[in-house]
């Protein structure tokens, strides 16, 4: 246990920094992981801080957006025939944000190694559980204490990750302005495949490696509206606009990333870069409105990571 008390002020000060970001509502979709999986018997266990840049939600949650959310939720009363274009601008604003948010996002994960060329992984992304399973099918699978290969080799693996989450908009100024318009509900599930190849810096990884690949996601949406004050017009005897039953939507992400984790045999700080384009589709809104969305997502991070053997040989 000596070899490892230095990890634990590390550890302490990677749970303190990510513990802020408990409203993060998209999944997580970091891409810090090398071609080498965790060898059997030991654990990898870290954290990442990264940042959500999607272009399209950005394009949809400007300035004009937060005064319309600002202004309409002072009214006891909406007129969809006068105010409609911003009652649809909210509920665009709502499903881009909950799809891709603009928002920083942190982990915390622990892997395990099951088998030479196998590891599973558990990750808590503050909103988000995410579980997900990594074979490598190239390279050698030996530890920088018993090296399997050379200096400089390639690694190469493909994983599947599963994320489920509820996905809700965050109590920040304008948008629970627009979650106490529309009433917003939404939950999602994500499939991830990445396929990783990477160059050691050293005997198996021993200073660090630099990584890159692809990625392809499918994410699974339900979502619904259930305003209680938007009526269809102003005088008495209009007719409150009804609401949008939960709907069921799904759409792919394709992606690249790149990433150089750097250190020596026990602890390692891994930058990284992730780049996503998605056509999110056609959604349906109130009053038999439809919107359509897409775009690109820019994902930089930081992480750190700690190697954990579990015996001495």
């Amino acid at each position: 246990m000596k070899r490892l008390s230095f990890l634990r002020p590390a550890l302490l000060l990677t749970t303190a920094a990510a513990s802020w970001l408990t409203s993060a509502c998209t999944a997580p979709r970091v891409m810090t992981m090398s071609g080498k999986v965790t060898p059997r018997g030991e654990f990898r266990v870290g954290g990442n801080q990264a940042f959500n840049i999607p272009t399209e939600t950005i394009s949809k949650t400007g300035s004009v957006i937060k005064e319309a959310a600002e202004q309409l939720a002072r009214e006891e009363r909406i007129d969809y025939s006068t105010s409609g274009e911003l009652v649809d601008k909210l509920q665009v604003a709502a499903l881009a944000y909950i799809i891709d948010p603009v928002q920083p996002a942190a982990d915390l994960y622990l892997r395990y190694g099951v088998l030479d060329r196998l590891d599973v992984g558990y990750k808590y992304a503050f909103g988000s559980h995410v579980f997900d399973g990594m074979y490598q099918f190239m390279g050698p699978t030996g530890t920088p204490d018993r090296p399997g290969g050379p200096a400089g080799a390639m690694y190469g693996s493909i994983g599947i990750q599963y994320a489920t989450q509820r996905a809700k908009l965050p109590d920040i100024p304008y948008l629970d302005n627009i979650n106490q318009l529309l009433r917003f509900k939404a939950t999602r599930h994500d499939l991830l495949i990445p396929l990783v190849f990477s160059n050691s810096f050293g005997p198996e990884e021993e200073i660090g490696a630099i990584s890159y690949g692809l990625v392809y996601s499918h994410t699974f949406l339900r979502y619904g509206f259930d305003p209680r004050n938007i009526y269809s017009g102003g005088g008495p005897g209009s007719e409150l606009i009804p609401s949008l039953p939960e709907r069921k939507q799904n759409f792919s992400s394709y992606g690249a990333f790149f990433n150089v984790k750097v250190g020596y045999r026990y602890a390692y700080v891994v930058p990284a870069l992730a780049i996503y384009y998605q056509n999110y589709g056609t959604y349906q809104l109130l009053n038999n409105k439809s919107t359509k969305l897409s775009g690109l997502t820019f994902i930089p991070s930081i992480g750190l990571q700690f190697r954990i053997p579990t015996s001495r040989k």
